[in-house]
């Protein structure tokens, strides 16, 4: 029986050069690259290029990827490891070539995608030179994704794309765009969309606007509000199957949310170090903060919820190494993506209380990470999708009671006894 806790000394090493390049080469760039993914930012320009030919240089570019894809095959596990280190630092996803929408828009093209797509659009995604966009939800569709309503019809040799999309993750950055929309409209429900690549020039894409979550600049948010306007695309830009976009989607949002779930690990890890930090640093009536009970408490708490989270995402990862199929882990990821924004929230919210005033002010990065708690619970179906996921794969493996009472039910579970071991009870003559 195999069962190990422990990281090998060889990839240790690099877990333990990505701490230390990531604490003093990628944080100090956070906060001067206003977006890691706006190469027309000639500040960007200059620092992110040099670290991720650092990161190449140690091998640990893009490790998501098999080696087919130009990666090194480390597995869910080594990832997850690695987006601890990952997960605090606005940059370093990009610099690791570890990004999202680009790691799950890579995994589809993969999966999906013809040698000729994979030429265009996945090789240059893979080496870094482009970035890409996932452009799937719609204002009105909510998490209920059979009330989608952009189409693509066929027109001969090319399809036309009509219709909007919501919350179209980088989209004002990318170079193609993965589109959801509706061909086959008679169709059982989860038959009747298909998935797409959309070059990014197409004429008919309509940026409306580009939307922030809160405290970011109006008009310079990473999700966009997209209009798609007679948009043609090639016929064999089509990923799958027609009427198969929802397989697409689920191999792709699969492996999206435990990258998020990982990369979450690592900003608890960094709001309770915060906390820790505050709490034996500033004092009050005569003692510091880390001997006042209450304080105390939230610092307990907290490090119970980092440790229960970290676990809970490493064994999911071990299990889809194990298994090699997101479909058999499903109910697993669905409890991640609950439990980490729920961590999150909590590790963060007591954390600001430790810092008082400051906590709540743009001089420390908890309010980021508080607002980033609340996207985590919506992004890649809402929380409220995934309680249902994992309730029903949970429920499925028990059977109904046989009887009128449960099998929990201590009379009959005593009668039961003490026919098992009548022999026994009147031969010591015990009562019955």
């Amino acid at each position: 029986m195999a069962w190990d806790f422990e990281t090998e000394p060889e990839f240790q090493r690099l877990l333990d050069w990505a701490a230390d390049f990531v604490r003093n080469e990628v944080e100090p760039a956070d906060l001067v690259v206003e977006d890691p993914f706006d190469r027309s930012d000639p500040v960007r320009e200059a620092i992110i290029p040099p670290l991720q030919a650092s990161v190449r240089e140690k091998g640990l570019w893009a490790v998501h990827l098999g080696p087919e894809l130009g990666g090194h095959g480390f597995g869910q596990v080594k990832l997850g490891l690695l987006n601890e280190i990952l997960g605090g630092s606005k940059c370093s996803p990009v610099v690791f070539g570890c990004q999202a929408p680009d790691t799950g828009n890579a995994e589809v093209l993969a999966h999906y995608g013809t040698p000729e797509l994979k030429a265009r659009y996945l090789e240059p995604l893979l080496a870094g030179e482009v970035f890409s966009c996932f452009s799937m939800t719609e204002p009105q569709g909510g998490s209920d994704p059979t009330a989608f309503t952009t189409t693509a019809l066929l027109d001969g040799d090319e399809w036309v794309i009509n219709g909007e999309k919501w919350m179209s993750t980088n989209a004002r950055h990318a170079s193609f765009f993965v589109v959801m929309a509706v061909t086959e409209p008679d169709n059982p429900p989860y038959q009747r969309a298909s998935m797409f690549v959309v070059p990014a020039d197409s004429p008919g894409i309509e940026i409306i606007r580009n939307v922030g979550v809160f405290g970011e600049a109006p008009g310079h948010g990473h999700h966009g509000y997209v209009r798609y306007n007679d948009v043609r695309i090639p016929r064999d830009h089509l990923l799958g199957e027609r009427g198969g976009g929802f397989v697409v989607a689920q191999v792709r949002l699969g492996g999206g949310r435990v990258h998020h779930a990982m990369r979450t690990v690592g900003q608890v890890r960094r709001a309770l170090d915060l906390m820790c930090e505050r709490a034996i640093s500033r004092q009050t009536k005569g003692e510091t903060l880390a001997k006042k009970q209450l304080v105390q408490e939230m610092v307990a708490e907290s490090w119970l919820a980092y440790h229960q989270l970290r676990v809970l995402v490493l064994q999911t990862a071990w299990k889809i190494d194990r298994l090699q199929d997101y479909k058999r882990v499903r109910g697993d990821i669905a409890a991640i993506k609950i439990l980490a924004p729920r961590v999150l929230h909590d590790v963060v919210v007591r954390a600001v209380q430790v810092h008082g005033a400051l906590g709540i002010t743009d001089e420390l990065p908890l309010g980021a990470m508080l607002m980033s708690s609340l996207s985590l619970g919506l992004a890649d179906g809402a929380s409220e999708v995934h309680k249902v996921t994992l309730s029903r794969q949970v429920v499925a493996e028990y059977q109904p009671a046989p009887g009128l009472f449960p099998t929990g039910h201590l009379p009959a579970r005593r009668a039961a006894a003490e026919e098992k071991f009548a022999d026994v009870l009147s031969r010591v003559g015990a009562p019955t």
